[in-house]
C-alpha cells in the first residue's frame, strides 16, 4: 500500500501536533496508510535533538520547545508551509537518505515552476536559493516510521529567524517565495508541491 492521504489541517499549535504525530506513529499498523499533514503554526522556535542553546541568541517572548527531530534550531510562524510525512519506510524500501532526498528534490522541483533556482546542500540539510535558506527540513523515524518533515518560507514575517543561529549556523540569510516575486497563498503552494512529492517518493 503506497497510497498517500493528505489531511490539510490548517492552523496548528505546534505541540499539539506534535503530539498528534507520536500518537498516530506509535498507534499504525501494517496497513495504515501513509499521511501528510499540512498546517501553518503560530510563532514558535522549536530545537531539535542535536540543538545547542547557544544557537538561540534571543527568543523574547516566543516559545521554545525542544522536539524529537533531527537537526539544530528553526523557527515556525504564520505564511510558512509545513508538511509533516508520516511515511512507512520499511514498506515503501525506503532508507532515511532516500526520503531526505526525495524531500528536498521535490522542493526543488515546486520552486523550478516559478522559475527559481533552488538546490540542497550535502552539508546543511534543507533548500537553498543562493546562499540563503528558504526551506527547512527535520525527521524522526522510529520502528522504520517517520514523523516530522519540511517547512517551506512562504509570506512570512522574517525577522525572528535574525534572533537565532537557523539550523545552527551563524549569519545564515533566509529568504521566502514572497521575496523572490511570487506571491501566492498556502494553499496554492501546496496545490503545486504535493503532485512533486508524490513523484518523488514513488521514483525514491
Amino acid at each position: 500500500m503506497n497510497a498517500l492521504l493528505v489531511r490539510r489541517l490548517g492552523r496548528t499549535d505546534y505541540r499539539a501536533t506534535w503530539d498528534a504525530m507520536r500518537e498516530f506513529t506509535a498507534a499504525r499498523g501494517a496497513d495504515s496508510p501513509d499521511e501528510i499533514w499540512l498546517t501553518e503554526h503560530p510563532p514558535v522556535y522549536t530545537l531539535g535533538r542535536n540543538a545547542k542553546p547557544e544557537h538561540l541568541l534571543d527568543p523574547g517572548t516566543i516559545p521554545v520547545i525542544r522536539t524529537d527531530r533531527g537537526g539544530q534550531v528553526t523557527y515556525h510562524g504564520p505564511g510558512q508551509l509545513v508538511a509533516y510525512l508520516l511515511v512507512d519506510l520499511r514498506r515503501r524500501g525506503l532508507g532515511v537518505r532516500h526520503l531526505v532526498d526525495a524531500m528536498e528534490q521535490a522542493l526543488v522541483d515546486t520552486l523550478g515552476d516559478w522559475g527559481i533556482a533552488a538546490h540542497a546542500r550535502p552539508d546543511a540539510p534543507g533548500v537553498y536559493v543562493g546562499a540563503a535558506k528558504i526551506a527547512s527540513l527535520g525527521l524522526r523515524v522510529s520502528r522504520g516510521r517517520s514523523y516530522h518533515g519540511l517547512a517551506l518560507n512562504v509570506a512570512m514575517d522574517l525577522t525572528p529567524f535574525a534572533r537565532i543561529n537557523p539550523c545552527g549556523m551563524p549569519g545564515l540569510a533566509v529568504t521566502q517565495l514572497r521575496d523572490l516575486g511570487v506571491e501566492a497563498d498556502l494553499d496554492t503552494v501546496a496545490a503545486v508541491f504535493l503532485p512533486h512529492l508524490r513523484h518523488r517518493l514513488q521514483g525514491a
